[in-house]
């Protein structure tokens, strides 16, 4: 096998932080995995991963290793494919990751169109409310909602989502409809945390330009956008969300605007990757692929 396999192979296990998942992914005999990232170790005279009886992780040196493998492999696709502009010569699995709610209202819905232009690609596609280390977990992207901490990764806007503040028809039946957002002490929402344990009872808002904040209360917090949904609509609260997750809800009547005059600020979306000199060719058309569908719901 040579080199460039063996780093294909050693990128895999590290992706997948499992013998047997890369060997399956692969098609080869774990053993003989096992055997070629043995055999990396030994040429680089370095460990590269840490083994238990149930995962590997990578070393530090595994981690450099790791990244000059992927840029490497990344200019390697980027060469083949220069010449090449048949939708068909885009190959390969990318690995993304994004928010439920953005997963469910914007990707799923149009991915089928996207893999039938691109049918050589294969994606893994992870949904989460939790923020994911991009390098360390061997993302090629991520979409990101809100305000973005300084990473080191690579930043592209793709716009803002509208908000809208919403409550369900039986809570606003027994405890009535806040005109103003002074109203809101003597009523309930439901608060959303990334970590729980990190309690914020703010309700932030737009007053003409000018950004306010008004502390509410509510005796329910989620750290799931799904659940935060969900719990409006079984009556817990008033709740803050983008306009793109409860669209449907609105028009069946299955949740009430409420102070829509007092949103918050539309919330910023961005595409984040990592930091190389050349992108592969299919994570650039998945990116130009998620801004030109990002349109649909994000301003």
């Amino acid at each position: 096998m040579d080199k460039i396999q063996s780093m294909q192979v050693f990128v895999r296990v590290a992706e997948l932080s499992n013998f047997t998942r890369a060997a399956e992914s692969l098609g080869l005999p774990k053993g003989s995995v096992s055997r070629l990232v043995q055999q990396l170790e030994t040429r680089m005279s370095a460990r590269l991963l840490h083994r238990s009886t149930r995962r590997v992780q990578l070393t530090q040196d595994g981690q450099v290793f790791y990244q000059r493998c992927k840029e490497l492999l990344a200019n390697m696709e980027e060469l083949e494919s220069m010449f090449q502009s048949n939708p068909a010569s885009v190959s390969g699995r990318l690995r993304v990751d994004m928010s439920v709610g953005m997963a469910t209202h914007l990707v799923l819905p149009r991915l089928a169109e996207f893999l039938n232009r691109y049918p050589a690609l294969e994606i893994e596609l992870s949904s989460t409310d939790h923020r994911v280390d991009v390098v360390r977990e061997g993302f090629d992207c991520v979409i990101r909602s809100g305000t973005l901490k300084d990473s080191g990764l690579i930043a592209r806007p793709l716009g803002a989502l509208s908000m809208v503040n919403c409550a369900s028809p039986g809570y606003l039946q027994r405890y009535g409809t806040p005109e103003h957002p002074e109203q809101l002490a003597h009523h309930a929402m439901v608060h959303y945390q990334q970590t729980l344990g990190s309690h914020s009872d703010v309700f932030e808002y737009l007053d003409g330009k000018q950004l306010k904040t008004i502390r509410s209360g509510g005796a329910v917090t989620v750290n799931s956008t799904e659940t935060y949904v969900a719990a409006c609509l079984a009556g817990l609260g008033i709740i803050q969300v983008p306009l793109m997750g409860v669209r449907d809800a609105l028009a069946n009547g299955h949740l009430v605007s409420v102070l829509p005059q007092y949103c918050a600020p539309p919330m910023p979306v961005t595409l984040v990757y990592p930091h190389r000199l050349n992108l592969s060719r299919r994570v650039k058309v998945f990116m130009d692929w998620l801004t030109e569908i990002s349109q649909t719901f994000i301003a």
